[in-house]
């Protein structure tokens, strides 16, 4: 679906969009027969487990509520469609799926939870401080922090060993490393595309390596700078030295596959393919591990993705919404919902995530720790409706992209800072899918 699209036609996508998803609406029932129904809009998750899970704790809640809970899902990068869609009709679930900055985006669209915020810091030992700031905004709570993902390498321990080389500590080992491993057969891959995984990694290497997109103030274009085209030249090698061209086109499934596949060497990647391996009882299972995402000249940044769930503000089950995220965010049900995910989905509250999940595999020991390292995109500014824009929008792959493909890396970054000033200007446009 190829569009143009700003800030205010973002929210007011066309009635095909909805049409396009309406596969989600279940068939009716007459009025005098329906049941009192809670819908929730989520996304297929990466481990299908967590999906059974939250089903069935809906199923549980609406037991005891004497309700119906519905749990819909679809693929996550049709979710920003969906979402527009159903604010621009007014109409659609009661709870939904938030990513990143997405409850800026949709600021008035939402209904404040603080009350349910503000209830489970006090009980779990309070908000991480990355999950809080996506869901704080000016005019208070739009959602409620559900999880993050942490964003460590995945590699391939055979290929590594076969090399004679180290898990690369430092974005410039990896590149070295991978130079070795592409010459072995087995090449490094990064994504420099239009998928989610692109722009988690460009942010978390743009840090390590001193660099911005905007300044503290969130209105400032800070991309152009000596860092940024040293982290764009760095991608030109990389592209050049250890990977292959397919990255180029790759979507947030690809990288799983290509370290599945026994060929790819290391990715920048959740466990997710780990547990696929473990899931379908794949031989690899043994081969595959994972270390800390690689530092930099300027320490170790990662963005990784935050997961919330958000209210509509035309949703006429508010109160019974907020229930239900209560009993989700009961430990017992929590925990259930980690262990289902096997250890996918990282707890924002302190308390809740102390799970022995992590310590019992000695590949998982280490994800915790990814938290210390973890921003919001857009840091060093808070989050803003404009680094959602420039996120769907893909700028930043888009930079790397042209870059690759011969454009000069001062023009390219000439043209991405053209492309942040539309989006802090509420008019940045794209060619992209929405």
């Amino acid at each position: 679906m190829s569009a143009r699209v700003n800030r205010r036609q973002f929210l007011k996508t066309t009635a095909g969009a909805a049409a396009g998803l309406s596969g989600l609406a279940a068939v009716r029932a007459p009025a005098f027969a329906q049941k009192r129904e809670l819908t929730f809009l989520s996304w297929n998750h990466f481990v299908p487990a967590s999906d059974d899970e939250l089903r069935q704790q809906a199923e549980e809640f609406g037991k005891q509520a004497g309700v119906t809970v519905r749990v819909d899902t679809i693929a996550h990068l049709q979710l920003p469609a969906k979402r527009a869609a159903e604010v621009q009709a007014r109409s659609g679930h009661d709870l939904v799926h938030m990513t990143a900055d997405d409850p800026f985006l949709y600021e008035k669209a939402l209904v404040d939870v603080g009350d349910v915020v503000d209830e489970l810091g006090k009980k779990y030992g309070g908000w991480y401080p990355f999950s809080k700031e996506v869901a704080l905004t000016p005019s208070g709570w739009r959602a409620v922090p559900w999880f993050w993902i942490s964003f460590p390498a995945t590699y391939n321990m055979t290929h590594f060993r076969k090399a004679r080389l180290e898990t690369p500590k430092t974005w410039d080992e990896l590149l070295k490393h991978g130079t070795v491993l592409k010459k072995q057969g087995n090449p490094v891959g990064i994504p420099i595309s239009h998928c989610a995984d692109a722009n988690t990694t460009f942010w978390s290497v743009l840090w390590c390596y001193g660099g911005k997109v905007l300044e503290a103030d969130g209105k400032t274009p800070a991309i152009n700078s000596d860092k940024t085209a040293q982290v764009v030249e760095w991608y030109k090698e990389l592209f050049k030295d250890a990977m292959e061209p397919e990255v180029l086109s790759w979507d947030d499934a690809s990288n799983n596959r290509f370290i599945l596949s026994g060929k790819g060497s290391w990715i920048h990647n959740p466990i997710s393919p780990y547990n696929t391996a473990l899931a379908k009882k794949m031989p690899i299972a043994d081969d595959i591990n994972h270390h800390n995402s690689p530092a930099g000249p300027a320490g170790t940044h990662s963005a990784p993705p935050i997961q919330t769930v958000g209210i509509w503000n035309f949703s006429k089950n508010v109160d019974l919404a907020k229930e239900f995220l209560r009993f989700h965010f009961g430990k017992e049900n929590f925990d259930k919902w980690i262990v289902a995910s096997n250890a996918f989905n990282h707890p924002p509250l302190r308390n809740l995530a102390d799970h022995p999940v992590w310590a019992n595999n000695p590949k998982f020991v280490m994800l915790p720790k990814e938290a210390e390292f973890a921003h919001p995109r857009g840091w060093p500014a808070k989050p803003n409706a404009a680094v959602r824009l420039i996120d769907v929008n893909y700028v930043l792959p888009d930079m790397v992209a042209k870059a690759i493909a011969g454009m000069p890396i001062k023009r390219a970054i000439a043209w991405a800072e053209d492309q942040i000033k539309l989006a802090v200007q509420g008019r940045l446009e794209t060619k992209g899918k929405v």
